[in-house]
Parts: structure tokens; C-alpha cells; sequence
């Protein structure tokens, strides 16, 4: 991790991580030239750039969220963009089709079912037109998008989960069982919902004293890493609803952290030290007495939002305010973890929202994309291996996690686990047509594969579903106003005494 200084015409100067500086001859020391060459970490990411599309090709004049809460306020997949927006009389999200950049009409339709702000929004990762959104009227919601996108405002969710007693500021989908979603809200509980019946499978109270700050699945959804204001990190199987390891003070500093999991079942931190210096550091998950290592970045009080690409071992660093982009290896080598490079722009980011690889342009080499979220604006930037080959590079596109799930929820909360169902790029990403969110009663969301007999359903139970949905649409919409009313009316009281 040290790197040689010329000090003079022949002479060179070591500057090492715990070295004290010394000085060679270059002339005098056979080795020397060898050393050189090894002080630079050979890695085919090392010269990975950044670089933000031309301004007609972002998306302009939305109205970013300016709620006091740290999530990404983005999220984008292969066909949509969605950015929380301010709204007036409730919250409110936007879905644009990637392909329409350009100036967004102000009355321009969102999805807009909730009475309060949204906080957190997450696609599906079985189906490009579901998505989930929590929000601080304590209620998830899960939506349906049309194929091409909005045309109306959506104010009718398919399914609206209540469970929460106060706000819901995360939501993660399980990266490999179908209709599976977790929330956590303010009531530093843990909800985990099966979404095609609606209801809350798993519920783990107990094990947070304060408010949690991230949730992070595994890499096949057995296991749970969490980061709370108590300053722990916890590794939880959420079926056993036990805690498998835990750190106190994994960063000592009071300002929010980040835990993610990683490939290869380690886990990643971001926080602050005692100091208020941002820092990271890398754990084994099955014994987090010491870090792998810790390292210190600088002194901004931005909260460092990661986002890893499992396909690759990297992971980039957005700061909230920050206005860069820091990107890093990992790797079994010591310092284990390498950093690479920093994207730089002007202006600082709001939030930001980052591409599943499935959704990336081999032909150009691109190994990630981000939609940096300005006070106006929405900015997509690319992330690019320089290559002069034109043909496809096996070396930068393992095969990547595909929409399809191992798993149907009923598996998963059996105890059954499965890893990511994985899929070539070499001939770029084609979208098959998802299937339509069902639910009808306690239908599962999609419904299983129908046989020969059942493929060719008659109008009249075509009807009957469609009463169906919209009268369960309309009955979750009345509770929930109730519930507001209800609320209203304490409130009231206790101004009135």
C-alpha cells in the first residue's frame, strides 16, 4: 500500500503504510526496478472511469425529496427510474422509462397512494414492474407499474401491508425467494411479509433497542445484517429469529452506519470513529471480535451510502451531499480492501440509484451505472472499463444473478434456501414478459404455472377477479383512512383539553 516518491535524478523515496521513509539509489539497486513494478497492485479495475452523460440525456425538473431521512431516494432496473419526489397531501414517487430524458412535465403522473412521505422504494428482483415503498404513514405498499409505464397517476397499490406502529424506512426485497419483502420501521421492529398473501410471516422485535439504520440480505437470503443507532452490527437468521454474531461499537462514532453483506459472506461497514472521520471496515461474519481491517477516508459528515456488485468485488461509495463517487476492490489480499478511484462532479448528490448489472451495456465495457439524484435533477453516470477489444470480456461479466427466483416464498419460510439462479451476458440482456401481479384473497402474488386445463380462464372469472381486486383495493384504502381519522381525532382531543 506505499508508493515510491522521486526525490532527486537517481534517487527514490519510499512512503509506506507503517514505514518509516528511506532512500534508494535507483542505479546502485538491481531490484529496485522489480519492487517498483510490484508496488502497484496489478487488477483490471484499476483504471475504471467515470463519466456523466450529456445533460439531454437526464432527466430534469423533478422535485427531489427533501425528507430528512437516509436512503437513496432512487431506484432503477433495467426498465424504470423511480425517484421520491415532494408532494403536497401525501407521498409521492415517480416512475419515467429510462428512455424518456428530457425536461418531465410537471403534471406528469406518480404513483401516489400514500398519506404521508415516502421514505424508502425498492424494485422487484423477480419482475421489472413491481416495486415496494415504505413510508411514515406506517404502511408498505407494493405496487404494479403497466409496461410502458404511467400514463394515470397510481393511487390504488396492489397490496398494502400494515404492520408498523410508526414509520417504515426501509424496504428490501429477499434477493432469491419470490414475494418476499422485508420492512423496518421506527418501531425498531423487523417485518418480514409473504406479499401474495399479505401477510407478516416474521416478525423480529426484540432484538433492536433503537432505531435501525440498514438491513442487508445474504447473497442466497438465510441470513440478515443489520446496522442499529446502538452502534451494533448483527448477523440474524431471521427463521430462527435468533442472532448469529454481533459487534458493539463497530464504529464509534454517533452518526449513522451501513452494513452490507458480501459473495463470499463477510460483511462490510461504513460509520464514523470517534472522531467524526468517515470510515470503512470488513468483518467475518461468523466471528466479528476484530475487523479484517479499518481504514479512514476523511472528516466530511456525509453518510456513506455502499453499493456492492458481488459479480465483481467492488464497492462504490456515495456519500450523501458528498459530490464523488469512491470505488473500491476487495479482495483476499491484504489491505483486502484496495481502493481504485474517485468519480468527481460539482454538484453535491442528494441520493443516488444504481443499476442491476443485467441492465449495463457490455458491448461498451460498462460495469455500473448510477443515477445521481440532484436538487432538480436526475443524473445517470457510467462506470467503464477502457478495452480495445470489441469482443465480449468473460473476464469483467461473470455469469450475474438472473430475474428468475430459486424459490416461492412457501419454500423459504419452510427453511429451504437457494442461491441466485445465475445467467450469462455474452449476448447482452433480453427482458422476457413478467408475469401480472395476482392477488386475489390469499392468492400468492403470481400465480404458479397454470396447466393445459387451467391456461384458457373464461370472461366471467376474468370478472370476478377484477371485482375482486378492486374491492380488496377499496376496503384497504377505507382501514387505512379510518385509521387516519381515528389518529386525527386523538389529536384533537388532546388540543381541545
Amino acid at each position: 500500500c506505499g508508493v515510491f516518491t522521486r526525490t532527486d535524478a537517481a534517487s527514490y523515496k519510499y512512503n509506506g503504510c507503517g514505514f518509516s521513509s528511506e532512500r534508494f539509489d535507483a542505479d546502485c539497486d538491481p531490484d529496485l526496478k522489480y519492487m517498483m513494478r510490484r508496488v502497484v497492485r496489478q487488477s483490471k479495475f484499476r483504471h475504471v472511469f467515470g463519466q456523466a452523460v450529456r445533460n439531454d440525456q437526464c432527466y430534469d425538473d423533478i422535485r427531489v425529496s427533501r425528507v430528512t431521512w437516509d436512503s437513496s431516494f432512487c431506484a432503477v432496473n433495467p426498465k424504470f427510474v423511480a425517484i421520491i419526489i415532494e408532494a403536497s397531501g401525501g407521498g409521492a414517487f415517480l416512475v419515467l422509462p429510462l428512455h424518456k430524458t428530457g425536461r418531465i412535465d410537471k403534471a406528469y403522473p406518480t404513483v401516489c397512494g400514500h398519506t404521508a412521505p415516502v421514505l424508502d422504494i425498492d424494485w422487484c428482483p423477480h419482475n421489472d414492474l413491481v416495486i415496494a415503498s415504505g413510508s411514515e404513514d406506517c404502511t408498505v405498499m407494493v405496487w404494479q407499474v403497466p409496461e410502458n409505464g404511467l400514463e394515470n397517476p397510481l393511487s390504488e397499490p396492489v397490496v398494502v401491508l400494515e404492520g408498523h406502529s410508526k414509520r417504515v424506512g426501509i424496504v428490501s426485497w429477499h434477493p432469491t425467494a419470490r414475494n418476499v419483502l422485508l420492512s423496518a420501521g421506527c418501531d425498531n421492529q423487523i417485518l418480514i411479509w409473504n406479499v401474495g398473501s399479505g401477510q407478516a410471516m416474521i416478525s423480529l422485535e426484540d432484538m433492536h433497542p433503537d432505531v435501525i439504520f440498514s438491513v442487508s440480505w445474504s447473497r442466497n437470503g438465510s441470513l440478515l445484517c443489520t446496522a442499529c443507532k446502538d452502534k451494533k452490527v448483527r448477523v440474524i437468521d431471521p427463521r430462527k429469529r435468533k442472532i448469529v454474531a454481533e459487534k458493539d461499537k463497530a464504529h464509534e462514532g454517533a452518526r449513522p452506519m451501513r452494513a452490507i453483506f458480501l459473495a463470499d459472506g463477510n460483511i462490510f461497514t461504513t460509520g464514523f470513529s470517534r472522531m467524526s472521520e468517515r470510515q470503512l471496515a470488513l468483518w467475518k461474519s461468523g466471528n466479528m471480535d476484530e475487523p479484517i481491517c479499518v481504514q479512514e477516508m476523511d472528516s466530511s459528515n456525509g453518510v456513506l451510502l455502499p453499493f456492492y456488485d458481488p459479480d465483481t468485488n467492488i464497492v462504490y461509495l456515495c456519500g450523501k451531499g458528498d459530490s464523488s463517487i469512491r470505488y473500491f476492490e476487495i479482495t483476499d489480499e491484504a489491505p483486502f480492501v484496495h481502493y481504485l478511484n474517485t468519480f468527481s462532479t460539482k454538484e453535491p448528490q442528494r441520493g443516488m440509484g444504481y443499476m442491476p448489472k443485467r441492465g449495463l451495456d457490455v458491448n461498451k465495457c460498462e460495469i455500473a451505472r448510477f443515477y445521481k439524484l440532484h436538487e432538480r435533477k436526475c443524473e445517470p453516470i457510467i462506470m467503464t472499463v477502457p478495452r480495445k477489444s470489441d469482443l465480449f470480456q468473460d473476464d469483467l461479466y461473470p455469469d450475474t444473478a438472473s430475474p428468475d427466483p430459486a424459490l416461492e416464498a412457501e419454500e423459504w419460510f419452510a427453511g429451504k434456501n437457494g442461491g441466485p439462479i445465475l445467467i450469462s451476458l455474452r449476448d447482452g440482456y433480453v427482458s422476457t414478459k413478467s408475469r401480472d401481479l395476482k392477488v386475489v384473497k390469499t392468492n400468492v402474488l403470481e400465480s404458479k404455472p397454470a396447466t393445459k386445463a387451467e391456461s384458457i380462464p373464461t370472461k366471467m372469472e376474468d370478472k370476478l377477479e377484477e371485482v375482486l381486486r378492486e374491492f380488496k383495493s377499496l376496503r384497504d384504502r377505507v382501514i387505512l383512512q379510518d385509521r387516519r381519522i381515528a389518529r386525527l381525532e386523538e389529536q384533537v382531543a388532546k388540543v381541545a383539553l
